[in-house]
């Protein structure tokens, strides 16, 4: 292990990534707060702003698998389709059997000009997790508790809202609800089955309502649907845990583009061509694990050096009064303000233990495995 990777492993250096990450966080989540008072004015303003502003704090955290871990991301499409990335409104199917899937995710965002003003279809739980769920929330983001009966209103009224929205747009779906584990993949195929659905080796059933009504809401706004097949070199399976110790992975992306005109309007014709396309995926990802490619050309974006940056311009803002205190502490000689330096950093630690815990598989709070089977999509 040479120097450098062995300085990134360490607990101090960690630590303070996460004080800018955290403090940042909480200084942009107030600045949004003050922006609300644009929205009755001029909404397009409120909104152009707070892209910058998630930026900001999204950025830090692609900072961390670009620059930090140097995790490399491959492309495997089509040059037209290449041509247009960044370009457009579009939705975005993306497997979820990784931790990381979403980093990925936002890494291609970033490297098109995206990442301030790309969406999700996201679970009500995480609009309590702060900085996450809050920075999510100033941004539009639509919340859904996966009970249809109670999503239907909110769902329609928040993608009906971004209808307008000025910035190109990306709006990730994880279809498959939640993500892959070997239990939930089990009841998912006994769903199947009972269904009369064919089964899938790679993925979870797809959930069908969420992929409708988005496209049904948003028809006229967003002009293709991107199919995005994440894996990784070597048959790795990358944490955030991982990338915050300067593990470095090898991403392969295979993206498709099907413009909307292409998508069946009927429901149950759409929800058919849905299913399809995940026994697609499954293809993929089967030829991928036996050739170690997906097909396609392949390109690397290259990565951008604004979220390095923007990641140095916070550190260089937060972490000199930081040390500053920090060493004014070690010399007051006071046991009373050592004591609660010390237990300051303890709670620093936990809390963002447990932002990383919202990230990890095996913590990952679903029902799924008890309630999938009375779900219909």
């Amino acid at each position: 292990m040479g120097l450098i990777s062995y300085l990134k492993t360490q607990f101090i250096l960690q630590l303070l990534i996460s004080f800018v990450f955290v403090v940042s966080g909480l200084i942009i989540n107030f600045i949004q707060l003050c922006t609300c008072v644009l929205w009755p004015f001029n909404r397009q303003l409120y909104r152009r702003i707070n892209c910058r502003l998630a930026y900001s704090l999204w950025s830090q955290l692609v900072m961390l698998l670009e620059w930090w871990s140097c995790t490399d991301c491959t492309l495997y499409t089509d040059k037209a389709t290449l041509d247009k990335l960044g370009k457009e409104h579009v939705i975005i199917i993306l497997n979820h059997n990784f931790e990381i899937d979403f980093l990925c995710g936002w890494t291609m965002c970033e490297r098109f000009g995206v990442l301030g003003s790309s969406k999700v279809l996201a679970k009500h739980e995480l609009l309590k997790v702060p900085l996450i769920g809050w920075t999510w929330y100033f941004l539009e983001i639509v919340f859904c508790k996966r009970k249809w009966e109670e999503d239907r209103n909110t769902v329609f009224s928040g993608l009906e809202r971004l209808r307008d929205y000025p910035e190109f747009m990306w709006f990730l779906l994880y279809c498959e609800g939640t993500r892959f584990t070997e239990k939930k993949h089990q009841i998912s195929m006994q769903v199947a089955e009972s269904k009369g659905l064919p089964k899938l080796k790679y993925h979870l059933l797809p959930r069908t309502k969420g992929f409708t009504t988005t496209l049904q809401c948003l028809k006229g706004t967003v002009s293709a649907v991107y199919d995005v097949t994440l894996n990784f070199k070597d048959k790795k399976n990358p944490t955030l845990l991982g990338i915050i110790n300067g593990e470095q992975y090898k991403a392969d992306m295979s993206l498709r583009r099907f413009p909307v005109e292409e998508i069946p309007e009927d429901e149950q014709e759409c929800s058919t061509w849905l299913h399809t396309l995940y026994q697609e995926k499954d293809a993929l990802q089967e030829q991928y694990i036996k050739e170690g490619i997906f097909p396609g050309s392949s390109f690397k974006p290259s990565r951008r050096p604004w979220t390095l940056l923007n990641f140095l311009f916070w550190a260089t803002l937060l972490l000199s009064p930081l040390i500053n205190f920090a060493y004014g502490v070690a010399v007051s000689g006071s046991p009373l303000l050592i004591i609660g330096f010390v237990l300051f950093i303890i709670i620093a630690s936990i809390a963002v233990r447990r932002l990383i815990g919202v990230t990890e598989v095996k913590k990952t709070g679903s029902s799924y495995g008890n309630q999938e089977a009375k779900k219909e999509n």
